[in-house]
């Protein structure tokens, strides 16, 4: 009798076994398990220092300046000409073509003959860039902000002014970086539209400056703002806004580990770190990142799907591509730079991506269908608006 009950003990204890699987495997995909105090939506508010607030007519200046090539040593290149709103407000380029260059998007090129060498990083969009440096708390300093794959400048008004006074970027040849603002400024100066609208917007006796011009496009900047992504709805209360898929990829986009530096409301921990991506075949000299270390800053998620290809060089062409690189399981080697050893990784890096797929359907759900596309009909300059971009 006793060895009767052994096949009925062991079939009741393989049953228990499959209750406590079947158990853990729906806890695992319970939303409520996992963790997501790392993560939050957008303000829907962007913040301004108290050295310069928004208003109407420096937003205006700053429409105005974005859009308008005069800022370029060859009158050819505009800041959307490598942030575009058909593109993200990026430039869907791998690293991005700016003085000398023509086209827009995938079909921008440089101009023959051409002596100017490429973008040396791939380009962020500037959507929700008025956010950057927000912490996982939502507390930001706009004044302290990082930009940059390098974080060598901090704040939009100082950002701004960067590309301005860069040979590949805006400055061209024209002339040395050390004259490139002050060439900029006299030639506003002598453009009536502009007199006006930078008296309007500051109340100065010299109101055409290059600080004003830094401040000017912050404060346009600070308007590009894409706040209503499915993410944004969900993390509000509205749980309809993501599906089941988007929240099993939002659960293992944490549980994978990527939230670790994809935190906060921007998705990113605004820190630098080695993991060791491929450099550009278009640049001449390997990239070394922040302070020759190879660290880049961790980009924001915001929108990611709109701004392929991907990584500082653009190397990654896809999200796929992404979470393979970050996964070496799935295909790629420890380091793809030669110039960084496998020890000298961040220590968070490699990681286990579970459900990619689901993960890539998460990160479809940061893209906003609202924020600003308009592009102006005319600018102040009488330049064609963007620049060489037909």
């Amino acid at each position: 009798m006793a060895a009767s009950l052994f096949p009925r003990i062991a079939s009741m204890l393989a049953a228990a076994a499959l209750l406590v699987a079947v158990a853990c495997q729906k806890q695992t995909a319970d939303p409520n398990t996992v963790d997501l105090s790392t993560l939050q939506a957008l303000p829907q508010v962007a913040p301004a220092p108290a050295n310069n607030p928004g208003s109407p007519a420096k937003i205006a200046l700053g429409r105005a300046l974005f859009w308008d090539p005069v800022l370029s040593g060859g009158k050819d290149v505009s800041c959307a000409s490598c942030h575009h709103p058909a593109t993200g407000y990026a430039d869907a380029l791998d690293l991005s073509v700016g003085a000398n260059g023509t086209g827009l998007g995938t079909a921008r090129h440089f101009r023959a003959p051409n002596d100017i060498p490429f973008v040396k990083r791939n380009s962020p969009t500037i959507l929700n860039a008025a956010f950057n440096g927000i912490s996982a708390s939502g507390s930001t300093d706009p004044t302290t902000a990082a930009m940059f794959w390098d974080v060598r400048a901090q704040s939009l008004e100082t950002q701004s002014l960067v590309p301005v006074a860069t040979l590949e970027e805006m400055r061209g040849r024209q002339c040395t970086e050390a004259a490139a603002l002050d060439s900029v400024v006299a030639r506003l100066r002598r453009i009536p539209a502009y007199g006006t609208l930078f008296g309007a917007a500051f109340a100065e006796a010299t109101p055409i400056t290059a600080v004003n011009i830094g401040k000017a496009l912050a404060c346009f900047e600070r308007t590009l703002l894409a706040t209503d992504a499915p993410f944004d709805q969900y993390m509000r209360g509205n749980k309809a806004a993501l599906n089941t898929l988007e929240v099993q990829g939002l659960n293992a986009f944490v549980t994978s580990g990527c939230a670790k530096c994809h935190s906060g409301p921007m998705l990113s921990d605004y820190k630098t770190h080695i993991l060791g991506v491929a450099d550009n075949a278009k640049n001449t000299a390997s990239d070394s990142g922040a302070n020759g270390t190879y660290a880049f800053r961790t980009p924001s998620l915001r929108n990611v799907a709109l701004t392929a290809p991907y990584m500082h060089s653009g190397t990654v062409a896809n999200l796929q591509g992404v979470l393979n690189f970050y996964d070496p399981g799935r295909g790629a080697p420890p380091s793809a730079n030669p110039h960084v050893p496998t020890s000298q990784r961040d220590p968070l890096f490699p990681t286990r991506v579970t459900d990619p797929q689901a993960i890539i359907a998460f990160l479809g759900t940061l893209t906003a269908s609202t924020y600003d596309r308009t592009v102006p009909a005319t600018v102040p300059s009488g330049l064609a608006v963007g620049g060489n971009i037909q």
